[in-house]
């Protein structure tokens, strides 16, 4: 039996988780975006004003650090984070795959103990009822909560890669390892680049 027969129930989770981190990713792109736009109206209304709309430096802040967390399960899946491979492209192809699993494991305790401390902040602030030192005066312990939401959004998302590349490395499905938590090659990279080209003439060719 194939080891995606074998393990359907976890690829089906794992696309599923795939879908909705590319849904929060455009969530954080958004807020960015939204960001982005109260900043520049702040700036012009300064110049033709000279008043402020105010808050700009604090939501924009805030608009940062929630996107950017909720951002960080998408790059995960896509393998967008940055590792250096000036050796690792060199090793045999088993030790690349245990040290792909290395890495995942890793990322996965750090990303565990920063979502603990961060949710030790976010309830600190709630029990407190802490508000930013700030004219608003935001309560913080709701751009913390929407802050933590991402990291933990992202403490599944590891725990399933986790799950299905340990199954994969005791199977020894290597290429199933390579495509969950390897390093993207030169040639993934450029396949990607060229699709994108392609969708980009066909857009503007419509």
């Amino acid at each position: 039996m194939e080891n995606t027969e074998k393990f359907a129930m976890l690829n089906r989770l794992l696309s599923g988780a795939t879908i909705l981190s590319r849904i929060a990713i455009w969530f954080a792109g958004s807020l960015t975006l939204i960001s982005a736009l109260y900043i520049t109206a702040d700036v012009l209304f300064r110049k033709f004003s000279g008043s402020s709309l105010g808050g700009s430096d604090e939501l924009s802040g805030y608009a940062f650090a929630i996107s950017i967390s909720w951002a960080l399960s998408f790059a995960t899946l896509q393998r967008a984070n940055i590792r250096i491979d000036a050796v690792y492209q060199h090793l045999p192809v088993r030790l690349a795959a245990l040290l792909d699993w290395v890495a995942l494991v890793a990322l996965s305790v750090f990303i565990v103990y920063l979502t603990l401390y961060a949710t030790d902040v976010a309830g600190l602030s709630w029990a407190n009822q802490s508000t930013a030192n700030t004219a608003m005066g935001t309560p913080l312990w709701i751009p913390q909560f929407l802050w933590v939401g991402g990291l933990v959004w992202l403490c599944v998302v590891l725990a399933l890669m986790l799950l299905r590349s340990s199954l994969a490395l005791i199977t020894g499905d290597l290429a199933g390892i390579q495509s969950l938590c390897g390093i993207r090659s030169t040639q993934e990279e450029a396949s990607e680049e060229a699709e994108t080209g392609k969708r980009l003439v066909q857009g503007d060719a419509q």
